[in-house]
């Protein structure tokens, strides 16, 4: 579980394929990395990946076929800037909201514009989230907690303040390039509730 409180902005080092599977190296960048665990689950643009090697400043992890197909990660180059997340613990702050890293569909930004010091971006989304989006609910993009600041049927705007583009990937994402999408899990459930009580 994650809270889309980006801790640290990684690169892709290297990208192997392995039989049709990948396995990614991450350079950690900026991810405090201390006492990290094999098995340890790590998010990776929103991509919940689960470490199976590491050294002091980098770790693998392998992401299946279905992984590559409904996210980004199967479009990330070597080189590539990603946001990274480490497993909350129980002790933790909740600075975010509540994030599984289970992506529910890609989307892809339409534009950036000045907003005061912030920048208003608008993200398109597949017709089939657009429901789950409400005004002043939250949203995960690329593993970053966001609240809504508009929503019709073609998509979405944040706005992000001057730390969140600095202390994200975001610094480095532009017009047109695909994002990782994970709705609210509580309107998941919400609607899975209710649609259970109506066909009771």
């Amino acid at each position: 579980m994650f809270t889309g409180i980006i801790e640290g902005v990684g690169r892709i080092a290297r990208r192997e394929s392995l039989g049709g599977d990948v396995r990614f190296h991450v350079q950690v960048g900026t991810l405090p990395f201390d006492a990290v665990q094999l098995g340890e689950s790590i998010a990776v643009n929103g991509v919940c990946l689960t470490v199976i090697a590491f050294d002091q400043d980098s770790f693998q992890a392998d992401a299946s076929t279905e992984t590559l197909g409904l996210t980004t990660l199967g479009q990330l180059a070597e080189g590539a800037h990603v946001n990274l997340e480490r497993a909350m613990r129980p002790t933790d702050r909740f600075g975010g909201h509540i994030v599984s890293g289970h992506v529910d569909g890609v989307g892809s930004v339409v534009s950036i514009d000045q907003d005061a010091r912030a920048l208003r971006w608008r993200f398109a989304a597949p017709a089939a989230l657009l429901r789950y989006i409400a005004k002043k609910g939250s949203i995960c993009v690329d593993g970053v907690s966001l609240t809504v600041n508009a929503v019709d049927d073609a998509g979405f705007e944040v706005a992000l303040i001057p730390h969140t583009v600095a202390h994200t990937a975001f610094a480095h994402t532009g017009v047109g390039a695909a994002v990782n999408l994970e709705i609210d899990l509580i309107a998941r459930y919400a609607e899975r509730l209710l649609g259970a009580g109506d066909n009771a």
